[in-house]
């Protein structure tokens, strides 16, 4: 019992994905899913406990 308002909701939110119109920027999209980062962009820069990178806590 009290399955219906969830699935209702679910329901709900996957049909203003499906159908809302987003700006979607496709070009940095694949970008992304290829691998290619930018010249300026260190990939170590994202990991936040890669050598050089740590912050010690107080």
């Amino acid at each position: 019992m009290g399955r219906g308002r969830q699935k209702a909701k679910a329901t709900r939110v996957a049909r203003d994905l499906k159908y809302s119109a987003q700006d979607m920027d496709l070009e940095s999209l694949a970008k992304e899913l290829h691998g290619a980062t930018g010249e300026d962009q260190n990939p170590k820069d994202d990991d936040p406990f890669a050598e050089g990178n740590y912050i010690r806590r107080a």
